[in-house]
């Protein structure tokens, strides 16, 4: 169970994750050595996987969104297994999600244009053994994109 303090702690770390445990202690109004301890903790527990920075794709030349919802020909454990495995190798996808229903994969995927997109999807995508069927949707534009997660 989460504490009060440690709540605080995730909340300010998803807003800055580079603050110092000082900093940190006077925003949510800790010691600085309780802060720390609590830190350590919900890494320990597994609460922060690790801290990075976010970067902005539109300035690395990968401005565009492309949503692929893609359908296995078999769903044997060892096709999910060969196409788990193989979407790792795809840099350009930042996403992958195992589906229930009609598709049975979704990845999100950050490419330069469509042009981009389409080198991608046949000279990657496409040849992923066991792939059947591949639905693309582009992204006109961010609603709401966050990582932050909502802590209650």
């Amino acid at each position: 169970m989460l504490s009060k303090i440690d709540r605080l702690i995730l909340n300010e770390l998803q807003q800055d994750a580079s603050q110092s445990s000082a900093e940190l202690a006077a925003k949510i109004g800790s010691s600085q050595t309780v802060c720390w301890r609590r830190m350590q903790k919900l890494e320990s527990d597994g609460y922060i996987k690790k801290r990075v920075a976010l970067l902005a794709p539109e300035k690395l030349g990968l401005g565009t969104i492309v949503f692929a919802h893609i359908k296995l020909n078999a769903h044997g454990r060892a096709n999910l297994d060969l196409f788990s495995k193989e979407i790792q190798n795809i840099n350009r996808v930042v996403e992958c999600y195992c589906l229930m229903g009609e598709q049975d994969f979704y990845a999100k995927v950050l490419v330069k244009d469509v042009y981009d997109y389409e080198r991608l999807f046949f000279d990657k995508l496409s040849k992923i053994p066991g792939v059947a069927e591949v639905k693309s949707t582009m992204a006109l534009s961010h609603i709401k994109n966050t990582t932050e997660i909502p802590i209650e």
